[in-house]
């Protein structure tokens, strides 16, 4: 199976910022992992912090794969656009990820644009929210 992981703004500095939310471990040696975790699936994997070029990704994802996982981090909360873009460009499954848990967090975080168009959504798990998404994917496509 294809499967996109996109990822929004920040989240390339996982590792480094709030490690008592985010943990120790970097996003891309995590994709890495996944990557070795599942050989018989191509992951690929891209983060942006302009939301824009998340789209597009998005949309490339929607010719390219068969299903996605994607944090838009704070994106989530706030962009139409990308959710529109979901909704329009990938009409495969899609699983949102989030790495800690947004309803244990500031209230504006508990309302995502991103959970009304996804397959599912996982939070609060940490990276391991990842490979629970793609576990998800290999049962349901």
């Amino acid at each position: 199976m294809r499967i996109a992981i996109i990822n929004g703004p920040n989240l390339n500095l996982i590792g480094q910022r709030e490690q008592k939310i985010y943990g120790s471990q970097s996003l891309t040696a995590f994709i890495e992992q996944l990557q070795s975790n599942y050989p018989e699936q191509e992951i690929t994997a891209y983060q942006s912090n302009v939301e824009g070029e998340l789209i597009n990704a998005i949309q490339q994802a929607a010719k390219e794969s068969e299903a996605l996982i994607i944090n838009a981090g704070g994106y989530s909360h706030t962009s139409v656009a990308i959710a529109d873009a979901l909704r329009f460009a990938h009409p495969k499954p899609i699983v949102e990820v989030h790495i800690s848990n947004i309803f244990s967090r500031e209230e504006y975080r508990h309302h995502s644009f991103v959970s009304a168009v996804s397959t599912a959504v996982i939070c609060g798990c940490g990276l391991q929210g990842y490979a629970l998404a793609i576990e998800f994917l290999l049962k349901k496509v």
